[in-house]
């Protein structure tokens, strides 16, 4: 098999020899899109600037996205928004070619780097394996660790009831007595409107989360969501007040679960959960999600909404060709090395 690997420095190189196929039509993840990326480059640049390396087989592209740092290393081009970074492939190729591809990148980028980080990779899908197979064929000397859980509910077809009857009584009682009590009323929206997102931004202002981390950036992503069809905004008022809000994606089946916060003063009410089961109810019987993803992290609030844990992990690369790269493998511990070394 021939591969073709290069390397990229800025966006519009990657547009022209990527074509169309980074775009949303071509690559169901959210998260695999160029469009995804240069927002990232827009508002959170991960680096001092983009390195992205294409390999080219059997008219299939692979693609890894890095953010170059200040001493010959990279780490994965994403942000705290990033819930999952793989490497991006385009085409019908198969797992042989795609690993090929990987193991031609790992070669070419090996020249220039002494180190990649690599988070969050997911481990459920194969991605971390494959990554650390090929670099480790590739010459680099590759290490893995769980850095964060992922907390995802499969649907298989249950209708909002089943999955409301499968919760624990306590947040079923909660539901039911604060609804009761405080008469909490939720809109869910499903294209962008600037109001409930004024509101949104206030009560994660004024939640326990403080201050978000580009409000700028996320704007921007509910905008284009919105115009895209796949937002969901959920927004819950007590008294005519907006009292908790929550940011969802819903597309190819998959529904995620990105921002939610609620009003410290108006904790009592439990808007949250209860603007949390109304969007459930949404986008389990009039989306029909098939899966449930509640992000990363492993807050104990999301067990009681999901029932599955994934693992993400972190991914770092060493070079043993270069003195630093072999000092860091070095002091990680990682076996394998002399004959790295000697291989190369």
């Amino acid at each position: 098999m021939w591969v073709k690997g290069e390397l990229y420095d800025d966006f519009a190189s990657v547009r022209q020899f990527a074509r169309n196929s980074l775009d949303r039509d071509q690559q169901p993840f959210l998260f695999d899109r160029i469009e995804w990326l240069e927002r990232v480059e827009t508002y959170t640049p991960p680096g001092t600037n983009l390195l992205a390396g294409r390999a080219r087989a059997e008219n299939c592209d692979a693609w890894l996205f890095l953010a170059r740092t200040a001493r010959k290393e990279a780490i994965a081009y994403a942000n705290w928004y990033t819930l999952a970074f793989r490497p991006i492939f385009t085409g019908e190729a198969d797992e042989k070619i795609r690993k090929g591809q990987l193991i031609a990148l790992a070669r070419r980028l090996a020249p220039g780097l002494n180190k990649i980080t690599l988070t969050p990779v997911p481990d459920d899908d194969g991605t971390s394996e494959l990554l650390v197979d090929a670099f480790d064929r590739g010459g680099w000397v590759a290490s893995k660790i769980g850095c964060k859980g992922n907390w995802i509910n499969r649907i298989e077809g249950k209708s909002f009831d089943e999955f409301w009857a499968e919760r624990p009584g306590e947040v079923r009682s909660t539901y039911s007595r604060k609804l009761k009590k405080f008469g909490v009323e939720t809109r869910v929206l499903t294209s962008f409107d600037q109001d409930v997102w004024d509101a949104y931004t206030a009560i994660y202002q004024s939640s326990w989360k403080g201050e978000e981390g580009s409000p700028e950036f996320l704007g921007d992503m509910a905008r284009s969501e919105g115009q895209a069809g796949t937002l969901r905004l959920g927004l819950a008022l007590h008294e005519g007040v907006p009292a908790a809000a929550q940011l969802w994606t819903v597309e190819n089946g998959h529904a995620i679960i990105h921002k939610l916060a609620y009003r410290e003063d108006k904790a009592e009410t439990s808007a949250g959960s209860i603007l949390s089961h109304d969007m459930f109810r949404h986008v389990i019987d009039v989306d029909k999600a098939a899966v449930i993803d509640y992000g990363t992290g492993d807050d104990r609030y999301k067990q009681s909404w999901m029932s599955e844990r994934l693992q993400l992990s972190t991914i770092t690369l060493h070079n043993p060709k270069s003195l630093s790269g072999l000092i860091g493998a070095t002091k990680q511990g990682i076996s394998g090395l002399v004959s790295k070394v000697r291989r190369g």
